[in-house]
């Protein structure tokens, strides 16, 4: 089996990588349950899979990794996980931040972030303000995020900003809409993986990824690091993107 070093070389040699990369991060609970361990031990082991990630997106020349780490449904779940989960975003951006703003990483962060509290809203703002400056890599971590609700929120700023005059509904199309999306100004992925094997979208950038490569791999996120990347990237590398057009 080809370690990441040799599928680095192979992704040189294949052609240009995806300028924007997403990943839905799922495994951490089912990888805790395989091992009869706490589902929040996967949550702790799964931060060490985004290092391994965003390190393998810089090696490889990724513009843009979008990250889906915490739904909006996901504060439906018992209490005491979502505030293991807190904590660690708190700890992983106390532990990260220096590290990843020496890397040249801009880190963003979009969803319902009003819903964060205390400490955890707190360690957002820091970091956000801390790596604004960065752009060899742009990282955006998605939390209390939903797509459903990003696109409801979308259309009422169309609707507002026609009352007000300052659109025109005959010019909406879709990059006017785009722009009223949070990820205005971010490049719609190139490819989309999800991990953990489930061949869901879970309500992820649903608007964004209509023309966006599809890799589904079979690893849990605890196991996932730069070697499983560079492979999604290699089977990406292969695929004919012909965006609804045929090929002449």
């Amino acid at each position: 089996m080809a370690d990441a070093a040799e599928l680095l070389s192979q992704m040189r040699v294949h052609g240009a990588v995806p300028r924007h990369v997403a990943i839905i991060m799922d495994g951490n609970g089912r990888w805790a349950r395989e091992r009869m361990l706490p589902r929040p031990v996967g949550h702790r082991n799964g931060m060490k899979s985004v290092r391994a990630v965003v390190e393998g997106a810089i090696e490889a020349g990724i513009e843009v990794l979008s990250l889906f780490a915490f739904s909006k449904e996901n504060w439906q779940r018992p209490a005491i996980e979502v505030a293991a989960l807190m904590s660690l975003l708190e700890e992983y951006i106390q532990r990260e931040a220096d590290e990843l703003e020496s890397q040249g990483v801009q880190v963003r962060f979009l969803g319902e972030l009003d819903r964060l509290q205390g400490p955890a809203a707190q360690a957002v703002e820091r970091i956000v303000a801390q790596t604004a400056h960065c752009s060899r890599l742009k990282l955006n971590l998605f939390v209390s995020y939903g797509s459903r609700a990003e696109m409801l929120g979308a259309v009422r700023r169309v609707v507002q900003d026609v009352q007000s005059g300052t659109l025109n509904l005959a010019t909406l199309d879709d990059a006017a809409f785009g722009d009223r999306l949070l990820t205005t100004g971010i490049p719609d992925p190139d490819l989309l993986i999800r991990t953990s094997g489930e061949q869901r979208i879970s309500n992820f950038l649903l608007w964004q990824i209509a023309y966006t490569e599809l890799f589904i791999s079979p690893v849990l996120w605890p196991d996932f690091g730069r070697r499983e990347l560079y492979e999604a990237i290699l089977d990406y590398q292969k695929r004919d993107r012909r965006f609804g057009r045929v090929a002449v």
